[in-house]
């Protein structure tokens, strides 16, 4: 993210000697992205972050497809996927191709026996259920309701909740995940016409060191294997650091809609953006002030990308037979548009209470058995008369 922060303890002028108490060193690391050219960051550890002492096991967990050519729409209920124990063991890939997977997953307990690195993707981790702390080894960040968490790849985190009850949409994405340029001035900062700004974000806080030594667990994801290995020191043994990359949080409830006399083309609910897909926020808005404006989406061809939206809460005006939790899928090259009664029934509306992710991808996306065990199986007939 083009913005600075800093937190601990750091040097006055980096790749510089940052001495202990007792005289030895701090070791420093550079976590950048796209070689060196990218978003990065300094971190200072207490110990070497080199130490693994073994490589135990690996696990395949690359998603396979059940479904490769999709031409069909579909609406997949996501609260029927079932809770499991396991952060990890919970989420299921139900959509993916080579840019992105999109994941569901309603973990029951915290992370508190190992650790996890996603080494292949950024990760946007949506909390649609559920509240707790997101710790990294550059800081924690509170969550709730409504958040999107930002992960960078690399980055290692653990997952405390505040309850049982925790039901998440995830977007894995193989390339970084930005917020809009057209937001930003050629500075970095978010222009005055951006639905939010710096101010919105919750940065990492609370850097809590750990000096330990002994066996720590961690499972890293790289080319879809999940690798087990044991670190000889606590992972989160920072004691300061400064940059550009690093994890943050951002409310749904804090995008402030674009509206207009008549309606707006989706770009406008744009949240997040990479070169392979795009992510957008639906909140509650004014509807089009028009005299004779037509609040309902018009029909429209998905040529260039798939249709993927979540929908979270409130009244989705341009729908029917549409709960919490349910995903829809307008795969590219048909169109699609509202349900048969319901663009009449928008005129004269004032506004919408709607609350949606959408993730639009450039290239088609593939089911897994976990999509179809989900899949009401008729959502493609849904708009005949």
């Amino acid at each position: 993210m083009p913005l600075y922060h800093r937190l601990g303890s750091i040097p006055k002028k980096r790749h510089t000697q940052f001495k202990k108490a007792d005289g030895s060193l701090h070791y420093e690391q550079l976590f950048g992205t796209i070689g060196f050219d990218g978003m990065s960051s300094l971190l200072y550890h207490l110990h070497r972050p080199t130490q693994v002492k073994e490589v135990l096991k690996t696990l395949d967990v690359a998603p396979r497809a059940a479904v490769d050519y999709n031409i069909k729409s579909r609406l997949l209920k996501g609260l029927e996927v079932r809770p499991e124990n396991d952060y990890l063991d919970s989420r299921k890939t139900v959509l993916y191709n080579n840019d992105v997977h999109i994941v569901l997953a309603a973990p029951k307990k915290s992370m508190t026996d190992y650790f996890y690195k996603n080494a292949d993707a950024d990760e946007l981790i949506f909390i649609h259920e559920g509240s707790g702390t997101l710790k990294t080894l550059m800081g924690e960040i509170v969550f709730e309701y409504g958040d999107y968490l930002l992960i960078p790849r690399g980055m290692i985190y653990q997952i405390h909740f505040d309850g049982e009850d925790n039901r998440l949409l995830i977007t894995e994405s193989y390339h970084p995940i930005y917020t809009p340029k057209r937001y930003r001035n050629w500075f970095g900062q978010h222009l005055e016409h951006s639905p939010f700004c710096e101010r919105d974000f919750k940065l990492p806080q609370n850097l809590n060191t750990h000096d330990e030594k002994g066996d720590f667990l961690m499972k890293v994801k790289k080319q879809g294997q999940l690798h087990y290995m044991v670190y000889a020191t606590h992972p989160f043994d920072v004691v300061g650091w400064d940059g550009y990359n690093f994890p943050y949080g951002f409310s749904i409830h804090n995008f402030e809609p674009i509206t207009g006399r008549v309606h707006q083309p989706p770009p406008v609910h744009q949240t997040f953006e990479t070169s392979a897909f795009v992510v957008c926020s639906f909140c509650p808005r004014l509807y089009d002030y028009h005299p004779e404006a037509i609040p309902a989406p018009y029909n429209h061809s998905n040529i260039d990308s798939d249709e993927v939206l979540y929908y979270v809460d409130g009244d989705f005006m341009s729908r029917k037979g549409i709960d919490k939790g349910y995903i829809s899928l307008h795969p590219a090259g048909i169109p699609h548009g509202p349900h048969p009664g319901t663009y009449e029934a928008s005129i004269g509306k004032k506004g919408t209470e709607e609350l949606a992710v959408m993730v639009d991808t450039f290239k088609p996306l593939k089911l897994t058995q976990a999509a179809l065990d989900i899949d009401d199986g008729k959502y493609y007939q849904s708009w005949l008369e």
